[in-house]
């Protein structure tokens, strides 16, 4: 019989809330069947005669959760930043997408995806295929396969899309529920579904999936005022609708999961309401955001107003996977909202964005992405972010990991409490 226990030593550091980092330095983790049972500055008599793995001066953190990212637009990513979103759409990204008909390229596209996943410490995402079903079934085959945490979305657009991505109706809705249906029984990995945004769907679709919603007590994962452009065309589509949000409201869509919406950058009072009525989770995509939208999400204000906020990569709109990267983007973004635009923004603190990044994120998947006694043990460990000479605490540490670190100061990485190798 297996030991249940793993028990590792290092400075151990969580974001247990929004405001601060809470720091057990040169600590010890106790994990008994996957599962946080505590930390403590003197190991326990009870674990004494237990293997303790040692990690020195290294930081043991919670794994990072990626709330929205398109897995077929992995190797797009760095390409065509320099035009905005409807252009990047038509010009690179609709044509890369719909080489997913061909499961061989796929198949090695979402290998690549998935590895770099796990590489950069990402154990749990939300995430966008194509419109293809057996490519969807194969990328959901594979997170499974690994044991990583995700819903993954066989992507809906039945109008205004081009040819070579654009399904009937009838056939978006019989596809998706043969994607449902496949995937009843899952584990760590959950479908969900994922009308593209509102202009590329009609009303018949979105009332479609609305009714397979309740059916299959599936959450959605979408775009929501990403744009300008997007808002506009949205509710010119959609006229007896008075925000982006009531769309997908209307057809019954956010009350059967969770919802997750990616951007939220130009949000109405009437957007706002509805996701806080119905508890969906914002996606900030801070790289994304500067590449090819233009715009940059109001986070602090819509923290203030209680709404749940989280980041994403959004490969490929963002240019890489690590979503430590988009904590220090967070920041950033954050510092200039406020300057450009002061009533109601503030600039987000490290903490803050740190908490985005693990707990909020991973609160979609239940209890991952924190430390605490009872959190399954999903977790990274982090080393050599000092320079020759110069001793950091473990919070500035974890700071410059986040602007400055790589997947190569990742030395160890760890699911349920079982190392990944």
């Amino acid at each position: 019989m297996s030991n249940p226990f793993f028990i590792c030593r290092g400075n151990i550091i969580y974001a247990g809330d929004r405001n601060r980092l809470t720091v057990h330095e040169d600590s010890y983790l106790v994990v008994k069947d996957g599962i946080v049972e505590g930390i403590y500055p003197v190991l326990p008599e009870q674990y004494a005669s237990l293997e303790v793995k040692d990690y020195g001066r290294g930081l043991i953190i919670p794994a990072f959760t990626d709330l929205h990212v398109h897995a077929p637009q992995y190797v797009q990513r760095g390409i065509g930043m320099d035009v905005l979103l409807s252009d990047w759409l038509n010009q690179y990204t609709f044509p890369q997408e719909a080489r997913f008909a061909d499961m061989e390229y796929a198949k090695n596209v979402y290998d690549a995806f998935v590895d770099d996943l796990i590489r950069q410490g990402t154990f749990h995402a939300a995430i966008f295929a194509t419109i293809h079903r057996e490519a969807t079934d194969y990328l959901f085959a594979r997170l499974e396969e690994k044991g990583l945490y995700a819903f993954v979305g066989k992507v809906n657009m039945d109008v205004h899309s081009p040819d070579c991505l654009c399904e009937t109706t009838e056939e978006s809705l019989r596809e998706t529920r043969r994607y449902l249906e496949s995937h009843t029984s899952c584990t760590t990995v959950k479908p969900i579904l994922t009308p593209r945004f509102a202009p590329t769907c009609s009303r018949e679709l979105m009332h479609g999936l609305g009714k397979l919603s309740r059916e299959f007590h599936c959450g959605l994962h979408t775009h929501l005022v990403e744009s300008k452009w997007e808002a506009a065309e949205a509710l010119r589509l959609f006229p007896e609708c008075r925000s982006d949000a009531e769309i997908y409201e209307q057809a019954g869509l956010l009350e059967n999961g969770p919802s997750i919406f990616a951007h939220v950058i130009f949000p109405s009072e009437e957007d706002v309401r509805i996701l806080k009525k119905y508890h969906g989770v914002s996606v900030h995509c801070p790289d994304a955001t500067t590449n090819i939208i233009a715009g940059i999400m109001p986070t602090a204000a819509l923290q203030d107003q209680d709404l749940a906020i989280a980041l994403g990569s959004d490969v490929g709109g963002g240019h890489q996977l690590a979503i430590y990267r988009q904590v220090s983007r967070a920041v950033q973004m954050s510092k200039l909202k406020g300057f450009y635009e002061p009533e109601n923004n503030h600039a987000v603190s490290f903490a803050h964005a740190f908490y985005l990044a693990t707990k909020a994120g991973g609160s979609v998947f239940g209890n991952v992405g924190s430390l605490e006694k009872g959190y399954r043990f999903n977790a990274l460990v982090i080393e050599s972010m000092e320079d020759k000479g110069l001793t950091l605490s473990p919070e500035e540490r974890l700071e410059r990991f986040c602007y400055t670190g790589d997947d190569r100061n990742i030395v160890a990485r760890y699911l349920s409490g079982a190392a990944v190798e």
